[in-house]
């Protein structure tokens, strides 16, 4: 594969990066391994799988496939700590400042979506977060429940509502805490429309047959239970870990909190909410992605199209 000869530390080369993205389970590690680690580092775009300790249950990366090609954002937060998109973008810029350094191009693949779009065309014109606010909100959800925060942002956020699952709390709590800081709903406020520092990333989408992705997300939640996930939690659990950490909000870990609120630890049954709630997120996920602009659709298991695509762009 030819390489860009020309330097890539000014504004102009920041728009030399690559969008790996799709739903969970279709493939994207497998893909990054054919890519050469003296041209491409990986950027993490996993919500959960920049928490330290989450492991198994967030499908990180093995330390035989970091070692195989670096990857950058993994492991940068503990996961009692609150990780923003706004912290994703900042992390995210410095990690493509050093890959270009490097004089190797960004990979930037994952399965969120909004860490994406905003990594792409920057946050909203919302009021940044206030930590008193934010913790005002924290605690009204902790004391009324999660059912509570949704139903509480149907009413001052009806559109908001429309675009984020009540399961998702980090992103619940965000939109009721710009409401309470400044009289508007999140939604009220504008969505930048041009890219970031002159971007102009290859965007490839990967995609499945839905059989086919069911199949697969029901074999690595199997294999997920083998590596040992749930010793995985009980070593969370003797850390001292609580439902409310925002590390545990992602599938794979909430179900055996949730378990364990109704005094249950039903391995089969905890699978299956696992493989259930895994299967509605692919969803929702390839609903949101279908929603960018110029995304090339390709299956991960032709190998040769993406990298010969990869390949184009890098020489362009």
């Amino acid at each position: 594969m030819k390489y860009i000869s020309k330097s890539l530390t000014n504004n102009a080369a920041f728009s030399y990066i690559i969008f790996l993205f799709g739903p969970t389970g279709v493939g994207k590690t497998e893909l990054l391994l054919d890519l050469d680690p003296q041209r491409f580092s990986v950027i993490n775009a996993d919500s959960i799988q920049v928490y330290r300790h989450l492991d198994i249950g967030s499908a990180k990366a093995s330390k035989e496939v970091q070692d195989a090609i670096a990857h950058h954002l993994i492991d940068v937060q503990d996961p009692w700590e609150q990780f923003s998109v706004g912290d994703f973008i900042s992390y995210a810029d410095k990690a493509c400042e050093k890959i270009h350094q490097e004089g190797k191009i960004p990979v930037i693949s994952g399965g969120t979506a909004y860490y994406f779009k905003h990594f792409l065309y920057g946050l909203s014109e919302a009021p940044p977060s206030d930590e008193g606010v934010r913790a005002e909100v924290f605690a009204q959800i902790e004391a009324q429940g999660n059912d509570w925060a949704f139903k509480r942002l149907g009413e001052v956020d009806p559109i908001s509502a429309k675009r984020i699952h009540p399961s998702d709390m980090y992103r619940v709590s965000r939109a009721l805490e710009v409401y309470e800081a400044s009289g508007k709903p999140l939604s009220s406020f504008s969505l930048p429309t041009v890219p970031r520092n002159g971007m102009h990333p290859l965007v490839i989408g990967l995609v499945r047959d839905s059989a086919l992705l069911r199949s697969r997300l029901g074999l690595r939640i199997k294999m997920m239970f083998e590596e040992g996930l749930e010793e995985e939690i009980r070593d969370l659990l003797r850390m001292g870990a609580e439902s409310s950490w925002p590390g545990l909000q992602g599938i794979g870990y909430k179900e055996f909190f949730q378990a364990m609120e109704h005094g249950e630890w039903s391995r089969s049954i905890i699978a299956d909410q696992i493989e259930r709630n895994s299967r509605f997120y692919a969803k929702r996920q390839m609903t949101f992605f279908k929603s960018f602009s110029e995304v090339k659709w390709m299956d991960p298991s032709d190998k040769e199209a993406i990298l010969t695509e990869i390949a184009q762009y890098c020489c362009s």
